[in-house]
């Protein structure tokens, strides 16, 4: 069973670069050409928040129009970046998104279960997750504790040693982890949010973040108190269930050569 994986789309307006330089709908759009000319096709595609760059309806649109390209299902979480109301108005026809509350869901797909789980707390950049959402999740693993289950988030839930990021905790992660360790079964935390790939040992299991398919994060320790990201082809995660693991590719659409570098100060 093959899962794709793309994270931190940014969809804007058409014409709207972001940074005055990101065409996010292009590569969005180049990464969706990608995966569909996989000579194996994934099961289904998860897109891990920040799918719009501010929330706005607009920007809805054009991400449904562009996702609507994809051969294969797609299940949707929401980032910072997003807004639960718009991401549920121009998806109404997505029926796993719950009508109200956080959007978290349960997707039934074997031989590998997925739970998408919203760690956002509005559009502040941090995560988090609440008693309520992690007694939510600790049910839903309890419903299925022989079924290999891949978890589904926006935030990760460690540190990258990037200072500007890393102050943005993520509220309840050693909670998660309580809870993950409970349940062998979840064989895969994914997530994005800080635009590079990334992974630990968490809860008994692996956490790891994807790529954007905009633009990445490069680990910058200069004085700054920036950050600097680099403008390079569309990337997404392949996540490959083995019958007993769930190793993860990371791919890249075109060699990305000698890509321009963006310092965003913060």
């Amino acid at each position: 069973m093959l899962i794709a994986q793309i994270t931190d789309t940014h969809v804007r307006r058409k014409g709207d670069l972001l940074h005055h330089m990101i065409h996010t709908g292009r590569e969005l759009r180049r990464a969706v050409e990608a995966i569909n000319a996989l000579p194996v096709p994934p099961a289904f595609v998860v897109a891990t928040g920040d799918l719009v760059d501010r929330g706005k309806n607009k920007e809805y649109r054009r991400l449904r129009r562009l996702l609507d390209e994809l051969d294969a299902p797609c299940y949707l979480v929401p980032g910072n970046h997003d807004d639960a109301d718009g991401l549920r108005a121009a998806f109404f026809d997505h029926p796993y998104l719950p009508p109200r509350g956080p959007i978290c869901y349960v997707v039934e797909m074997r031989p590998v279960r997925m739970i998408a789980l919203d760690t956002t707390r509005g559009r502040k950049p941090g995560g988090e997750l609440d008693a309520a959402r992690l007694s939510w999740l600790d049910a839903r693993l309890r419903e299925a504790p022989s079924v290999p289950t891949l978890i589904a988030m926006h935030h990760p839930p460690f540190d990258i040693g990037i200072g500007p990021v890393d102050a943005h905790a993520f509220r309840g992660r050693d909670e998660l982890a309580a809870v993950i360790a409970a349940h062998p079964q979840v064989v895969r935390l994914i997530s994005g949010h800080i635009h590079r790939a990334c992974e630990v040992p968490f809860g008994g299991t692996i956490a790891s973040s994807a790529p954007s398919t905009a633009h990445q994060l490069i680990i910058d320790r200069g004085e700054s108190g920036g950050l600097t990201m680099r403008v390079e082809p569309p990337s997404f995660a392949l996540h490959q269930w083995t019958g007993r693991a769930l190793p993860t590719t990371i791919v890249r659409t075109a060699d990305p050569g000698a890509a321009p570098a963006l310092r965003v100060v913060s």
